[in-house]
């Protein structure tokens, strides 16, 4: 793969609403097309389902140029997120998908979540009959909650590692999403080498920290009340002003090859295997094209030794 993608949930869900405007996002989503980006990666729940028709109106004469990723499996509720695997559910929603997509095949769809209610073999088996159906071209699999179904002792993605299990027998994974950052590294000690050992990309998700290792964050600054950072515990004033050294260190290598320190972070994931693919959110041109140009950004011995030297990233958690 070797390239950086476009998430595209900031657009219209969750992040600083407030500054959410479609057609700029339509200009954004065509800048990171220009800039070469390939990947496009969204979900019916964002919105729910406005971001599939942000995405569907951007990629008019364009879905060429555009491997598309979309989920299904969640339902956004009042105040509250359930899962449905129910097969006949899985089919209408792909249909939906379509619909909004304005497309005819959704190059892969992901399971966002495995519904505890139903054996995750058989919402697998609805997803790989549209594969045969030739609505869907692969599937992906997205990684269960870093605190789901964790015992002493367990690793943060064995649960996932287990999902995958079950569901290679039924059909082939052809990738994973899962978070990976220079803060959140966790999906390196298990979950890649499963997904590389058999030949499964891994979408790297909130690459840059959900903002904070591009540097512009600032401890105390605030969000939105519906921004999930606003609950997060490593963007408390006090959390972020104590992580202030892991965005300092990318700010110095960034400085040394004249690129920006979210160019570093997203340099840094691209450096863990050709299989590997970040998958940024951005809202805005600027930011979509600058994260693309990461792919062109090397990082030496000496930068990732130093990367790895960093402090580890503090929450209000630990």
């Amino acid at each position: 793969m070797g390239a950086v993608g476009l998430g595209c949930m900031p657009m219209s869900w969750a992040y600083s609403t407030s500054q959410q405007r479609g057609d700029r996002s339509v200009r954004t989503v065509h800048a990171a097309l220009d800039a070469g980006v390939r990947l496009l990666d969204t979900a019916d729940m964002y919105g729910p389902f406005t971001n599939e028709l942000l995405v569907g109106r951007a990629l008019r004469g364009r879905r060429s140029e555009a491997f598309l990723s979309t989920k299904c499996g969640l339902l956004v509720g009042d105040q509250h997120i359930v899962a449905n695997g129910r097969p006949g559910y899985v089919r209408r929603a792909c249909d939906a998908s379509l619909r909004r997509l304005q497309t005819d095949v959704i190059d892969l769809y992901q399971l966002h979540r495995a519904d505890p209610e139903v054996p995750v073999e058989e919402t697998w088996g609805a997803m790989a009959e549209l594969v045969t159906a030739g609505k869907v071209r692969a599937l992906g699999l997205c990684a269960v909650g870093a605190r789901a179904g964790r015992g002493r002792g367990a690793r943060m993605h064995d649960g996932t590692v287990r999902q995958l299990e079950r569901v290679q027998q039924v059909f082939p994974v052809s990738a994973v999403q899962a978070e990976l950052s220079v803060w959140s590294p966790q999906a390196l000690a298990d979950l890649l080498p499963w997904c590389e050992a058999r030949g499964v990309g891994v979408l790297a998700a909130m690459p840059l920290g959900s903002g904070y290792l591009t540097g512009t964050l600032k401890p105390g600054q605030g969000f939105e009340p519906d921004d999930p950072r606003a609950r997060h515990p490593r963007f408390t004033a006090e959390m972020m002003a104590a992580n202030q050294p892991v965005v300092a260190g990318l700010r110095r290598i960034a400085e040394r090859h004249d690129a920006t320190t979210a160019q570093v972070a997203l340099a840094w994931v691209l450096r863990q295997g050709p299989h590997v693919v970040p998958v940024p959110g951005a809202k805005h041109e600027r930011w979509a094209v600058e994260n693309a140009g990461a792919a062109e950004l090397v990082l030496t011995d000496r930068d990732l030794a130093e990367i790895a030297a960093l402090p580890r990233a503090r929450g209000s958690w630990d």
